[in-house]
């Protein structure tokens, strides 16, 4: 009797296993739709991170013009202030999306556009640290502020 339900046994299991060789020989592991979406899917994250980079780059470009202001009044100091602190919370939480793409890095997806990424990332945390140097440090140093008064001659 115990024969009699291990060949059942045997029996559905190589029925299970031959239906299922049987459907896997018939449909590729990805179809094309889904090998397309894929794909673009990439594609969107690339156009996406290569806006974003634009737009840091933007911003580097921008806060880099006002460390060339001089004379500023209290009120501009603190916006300054406010701005570099905004900064810094920005570069903060896209240094973490930059980690997070470690996977996708390693992988050789979007390498080019990370790597851009990255640099202007580089490039903003550098812009607003010598933005808050330029406003709120180097005027404290005398040599700083001599060598300001003979370059504004220059002009």
């Amino acid at each position: 009797m115990e024969c009699l339900s291990h060949k059942s046994e045997i029996i559905n299991t190589f029925s299970s296993v031959r239906n299922f060789s049987f459907k896997e020989k018939q449909s590729p592991l990805l179809d094309e739709e889904q090998m397309n979406g894929f794909l673009d899917a990439i594609l969107d994250f690339k156009k996406g991170l290569t806006e974003k980079t634009q737009t840091i780059y933007e911003f580097n470009d921008r806060i880099e013009r006002l460390t060339w202001f001089n004379d500023l009044d209290e009120e501009c100091l603190m916006l300054s202030n406010d701005l570099i602190s905004s900064a810094k919370d920005l570069w903060s939480s896209l240094i973490r999306q930059y980690v997070s793409m470690n996977f996708i890095r390693s992988k050789g997806i979007a390498k080019n556009e990370i790597k851009d990424f990255k640099n202007a990332l580089d490039e903003f945390k550098e812009s607003y640290m010598d933005l808050e140097s330029t406003l709120f440090f180097l005027p404290e140093m005398p040599d700083f502020i001599e060598t300001t008064k003979q370059l504004s001659l220059v002009r």
